[in-house]
């Protein structure tokens, strides 16, 4: 910059222009001496500037850098083009990257960054593919900030945050006050968007196979004279569906590992961790007889029960022990799920001979039934209140006093009282369900629609159990028209699930759920450097001074 005064009538003038070669500038300064000039009233603006007083002290930077660059390179940001400048929001809404929506500048950062749910090993084995390079201080500084890749991001979610972040019967809703880690309006990888909720597609399919399974060797239905074909074709199809899904699940765990541990700690959908060893066990019982011999060998349940077994000791003991995880407070339809695996599991322990183990599993899934009826029906005040709208996930509730009969019924191989009451409870709550078809309407379709043909199927198997035991016009004609509601609902929904998956390629949306903060971070808090901008220096300095006043005072009377 060149500087120079000039003094024109009683004006005091200053040119400031901008140099473009440093030629210029030392011939500026080579001709910078300042002559006197006329006599005016004032002598204090006519002194000569000596020499001493221009000069400039050494140059120890060759350029200046300008506060939006200095944030530039604080973030990591690089350009192609090294003279283009960004230019800094006037805005004061922002600084610099920093109080980004309320969020912290790592959140910000990571907006839209999908590789924070990737795999550790998958993210080392991209990193080594890149050249190292030698990373400045500033960039040090800046990944010591960042606490490595999404770090906030791998920490478990604490089961708190989950009500307080989400909404809904099954906790997939974010509250409109909340933020989450990954853009909204962009289309996340496929597999992010692939919840364990997919598994209920499984169950609908494999409980379908025990259903036409019953239906063709009932003595029942046997004048309806089922082909034992379409039970083997519907467990070809299950078995082809499970695998199906079983394998992409896989490749989540692989690739997405921290998206799958949230899926795990989220209190609803941990229930769903039950759910393909529930479809193995159902594979297992409706099994074609020609495929299967008449007993099944014990290692079959030990493989498919050992991991609903694990789970049950964590989920119940979470519910015994108290905590943010307490059945008061994580208590939902899907919490039947832990209890159905047991009565599943005692099914297959009667079928593949082991009649005491089955009793054990009756018994632990039973006790829990009872809790978790009573505390969804009596909806504790610690607990928010369901929503009006019936979910599907509720017809949960239909299912587990169906299983319990129908295990009770194999274990002591009889329909006998205990087995007619457990079947009884399941047909009233499905009546209740029923007759308010108000409720089955104005939801928009989606994989949880699938929890209302597990239900449906358990208790048609169920009626038919019944209809054995107690041979009459009415139980048959219920049989049939119960196995004639969950057959038709399994082909609607089958097919639906094919439109919008191939055809419209709608079925798999955001996961939001899963891409919520560990800390909430209000839309409208304030940045902090916000705050000391709307003070002046004059009033902060003063109020430096009240304070250092303020500390005399109290000093002097300790003294005294």
């Amino acid at each position: 910059m060149n500087v120079g005064s000039n003094s024109v009538g009683n004006n005091h003038l200053v040119d400031i222009n901008e140099v473009l070669h440093e030629e210029e500038e030392d011939h500026n300064e080579e001709n910078s001496n300042i002559s006197t000039i006329a006599d005016k009233p004032d002598m204090r603006f006519n002194r000569p500037t000596k020499n001493r007083e221009i000069k400039r002290p050494p140059r120890k930077f060759s350029r200046q850098v300008s506060l939006e660059t200095g944030f530039s390179v604080l973030n990591g940001e690089t350009s192609k083009d090294k003279n283009e400048r960004k230019i800094l929001g006037r805005s004061g809404k922002s600084f610099g990257g920093f109080g980004v929506n309320g969020t912290n500048g790592i959140e910000a950062r990571n907006k839209g960054d999908f590789n924070m749910f990737r795999t550790k090993s998958t993210i080392t084995r991209q990193s080594s593919k890149i050249p190292l390079r030698k990373e400045s201080g500033i960039e040090l500084q800046n990944n010591n900030a960042k606490g490595g890749l999404g770090d906030h991001v791998k920490k478990s979610v604490p089961a708190g945050r989950y009500f307080d972040a989400l909404t809904g019967p099954e906790l997939d809703q974010v509250k409109d006050s909340e933020d989450i880690l990954l853009p909204k309006d962009e289309k996340w990888p496929f597999l992010l968007r692939f919840p364990i909720g997919c598994f209920g597609i499984c169950l609908g399919l494999s409980s379908q196979a025990i259903l036409w399974r019953s239906l063709a060797l009932s003595p029942v239905t046997k004048f309806l004279h089922v082909p034992l074909f379409i039970n083997f074709a519907v467990w070809l199809l299950a078995v082809g569906v499970l695998v199906a899904v079983f394998i992409t699940y896989m490749f989540k765990c692989a690739l997405y590992f921290e998206a799958i541990k949230r899926e795990y700690f989220h209190p609803v959908r941990v229930n769903f961790f039950c759910a393909p060893w529930i479809v193995c066990m159902f594979l297992a019982i409706g099994a074609p007889p020609k495929t299967a011999p008449g007993t099944l060998h014990p290692a079959i349940w030990c493989v498919f029960m050992a991991p609903i077994f694990f789970l049950n000791l964590k989920i119940y003991g979470q519910w015994l022990s108290g905590g943010k995880r307490r059945l008061c407070k994580v208590a939902n339809p899907s919490s039947h799920l832990s209890v159905i695996g047991n009565f599943v599991g005692a099914i297959l322990a009667a079928k593949v001979g082991w009649k005491e183990p089955g009793k054990f599993l009756w018994s632990i899934g039973f006790a829990h039934y009872l809790v978790v009826f009573v505390t969804l029906y009596q909806r504790l005040p610690t607990s928010e209140a369901l929503p009006k709208e019936l979910h599907p996930v509720y017809s949960m509730f239909i299912a587990t006093p169906a299983a319990a009969s129908l295990a009770w019924g194999a274990i002591y191989d009889e329909f006998d009282g205990l087995a007619r009451t457990c079947y009884f409870i399941s047909l009233f709550l499905y009546l209740s369900l029923v007759v308010r078809p108000n409720f089955f309407t104005g939801f928009k379709f989606s994989v949880a629609w699938w929890s209302y043909t597990f239900p449906m199927t358990t208790v048609s198997i169920a009626t038919i159990k019944y209809a054995e035991e107690v041979p009459s016009f009415i139980t048959k004609a219920l049989a049939l028209a119960l196995s004639f509601m969950s057959t038709t609902m399994v082909c609607i929904l089958f097919v639906s699930t094919l439109l919008h998956a191939f055809v419209w390629k709608t079925l798999f949306p955001n996961d939001l759920a899963i891409a919520i903060t560990k800390k909430r971070y209000s839309k409208d808090k304030k940045p902090l450097m916000k705050s000391w901008t709307k003070h002046s220096p004059l009033s902060f300095v003063t109020s430096i001074r009240k304070h250092n006043s303020g500390d005399k005072e109290c000093a002097s009377e300790d003294e005294k």
